[in-house]
């Protein structure tokens, strides 16, 4: 059977990948923190029919004869630019200027954490922070059970938890301070991931949102949900505040937008799609060729 034949195959096959991806990105245009992916192609093995020679004997080299027998999908990466931030004027939406991933907890008292670019959150019923499906935002806490009243003079390292310790962040509808019980009014978070909360005329602390880095963030694996999980390749996740360990800071009021740059996917997908068809036009010579070999015997 002609070479040519499973090479047009091979080619088809890989091509619709890359339109796969394609599809994808485009589809994902407007998804909140989306990161486009791209498909890089390597050759398959080459059958050799005469190996190389050294020159000698008054001749020279003479270089090996291989046939390349097709195309193989190379790898599937993740495009990692920071999107550009879009304003939302909801106070609840954040922006990561850097290369950090807001931390959520799955379902359970011990749920896996989940990593995301997404900052869409919501104060829940308990007044815990969460996103759109009910993961809890983890972030640092305040030590100790009173709470801290936020001024000019306000000491993070006295106050919060260890960089690495994190838990849900809640900022619950009353607090009970020297015995009188104050309502919750507002909040805020700064670009430092700071979390406070006005309750009565006092501005009290409640937390700090913890933001996580990765030596490989392409290692990283998407699962749904514009969430991503650690892998052995990602490395395991640093925990930090914003501003630190290159993460970035913090943007409220606005979301970051999808990465994909439409005209670049439009000209993947016609390159994409005028491959396909010079493979399948391959397929059909060869198969061409293969009649007129048949029909010789007539």
């Amino acid at each position: 059977m002609l070479r040519s034949l499973y090479s047009g195959v091979s080619g088809m096959k890989n091509l619709q990948t890359k339109m796969d991806v394609v599809s994808n990105n485009i589809a994902n245009v407007n998804t909140v923190g989306f990161k486009s992916s791209r498909v890089l192609f390597q050759d398959m093995m080459s059958q050799t029919t005469s190996n190389a020679t050294a020159p000698g004997n008054g001749l020279g080299g003479i270089n090996a004869t291989q046939i390349g027998l097709g195309v193989q999908t190379g790898s599937i990466d993740t495009i990692n630019t920071v999107g550009a931030p879009q304003s939302t004027g909801r106070s609840m939406d954040f922006y990561i200027s850097g290369q950090g991933y807001f931390m959520v907890q799955g379902p359970g008292a011990n749920g896996e954490t989940y990593y995301t670019r997404d900052g869409a959150f919501v104060r829940d019923s308990n007044g815990t922070l969460t996103n759109s499906d009910g993961m809890q935002v983890l972030g640092r806490s305040v030590n100790g059970t009173a709470p801290v009243v936020y001024d000019d003079n306000y000491n993070e390292n006295t106050t919060l938890s260890a960089e690495g310790d994190v838990s849900p962040l809640t900022i619950p509808s009353t607090l009970t301070v020297n015995g009188e019980t104050l309502s919750y009014n507002s909040m805020a978070v700064d670009a430092n991931g700071l979390v406070t909360a006005k309750y009565g005329n006092q501005t009290f602390v409640m937390g700090k949102v913890a933001l996580a880095t990765f030596n490989n963030p392409e290692g990283l694996e998407k699962v749904g949900g514009n969430n991503y999980i650690e892998t052995s390749n990602s490395g395991t996740a640093i925990v930090a505040g914003a501003g630190n360990n290159g993460a970035g800071t913090l943007q409220s009021g606005s979301l970051e937008m999808s990465n994909v740059d439409l005209s670049t996917e439009f000209t993947e997908m016609i390159i994409a799609s005028r491959a396909y068809q010079a493979n399948s036009r391959s397929i059909t010579t060869s198969d061409e060729m293969l009649q007129e070999l048949l029909n010789l015997k007539r």
